[in-house]
């Protein structure tokens, strides 16, 4: 689902572009790689987004997403570096976490490996489509968001938030109400809920920003590099 999902994202994202309703996003930071577009023909041809494009876009073909926004991804997780470890051991591009690798039987340096590892991250979203159980009728934006947080934040806080909005009353797949739950659960009136099951969630500042500026940059994407 979440795969059709990417495609009406991305003409969705296209025909706000379109008609003016986004404006020209700053960028974060000095300008990578990933910023750069050569003036060179040979340069334009190498790559738009990242010395990643082609693997990216072949993986994406194979799996069923669009490579602008998984580029996208890559952009925030890594900066396109793909021998970096976080403080908590996530790794590589897309910063995936060693448990989610072995789960797929990815150990070691395996998991370094850039096409291993953007292989990893486009079956991780896949299974946090599957794992959140959206309603059908839920809209590609909030799908998309919902999705994205989940991937930085973890399924386990998303999904207690939406338990939080069900249990008051609340749509559970509306972007808006989760992300207004996620901030509740750093309260112990909140986190404390038999709903909750994964205790207090203090990051929800830091999820919403990320899901803001993926897609916000997914945009810019979708607009230097054609499908």
């Amino acid at each position: 689902m979440l795969k059709k999902t990417f495609l009406t994202f991305a003409f969705i994202s296209l025909l706000t572009t379109f008609y003016g309703l986004n404006g020209d996003f700053g960028l974060h930071g000095s300008r990578t790689a990933g910023d750069r577009i050569g003036s060179a023909d040979e340069s334009r041809i190498a790559h738009i987004i990242s010395v990643y494009d082609e693997l990216i876009r072949s993986v994406c073909e194979e799996e069923g997403y669009d490579w602008r926004l998984m580029s996208a991804i890559a952009y925030h997780e890594s900066r396109f570096s793909p021998d970096i470890v976080s403080k908590r051991g996530a790794a590589g591009l897309m910063q995936i976490m060693p448990a989610v690798a072995r789960r797929y039987n990815i150990t070691g340096d395996r998991l370094f490996d850039p096409e291993t590892n953007v292989r990893l991250a486009a079956r991780l979203l896949s299974e946090i489509d599957a794992g959140l159980r959206l309603a059908p009728g839920t809209s590609a934006d909030d799908r998309m968001r919902i999705v994205l947080a989940s991937y930085n934040g973890g399924i386990g806080h998303v999904n207690d938030a939406r338990r939080l909005a069900r249990s008051n009353g609340e749509n559970p797949d509306s972007w808006e109400t989760v992300s207004r739950y996620l901030a509740l659960k750093a309260l112990p009136e909140y986190y404390e809920q038999q709903e909750v099951r994964c205790g207090r969630f203090t990051g929800s500042s830091q999820t919403a920003a990320y899901v803001r500026d993926v897609l916000n940059r997914y945009d810019r994407y979708c607009r230097i590099a054609a499908r």
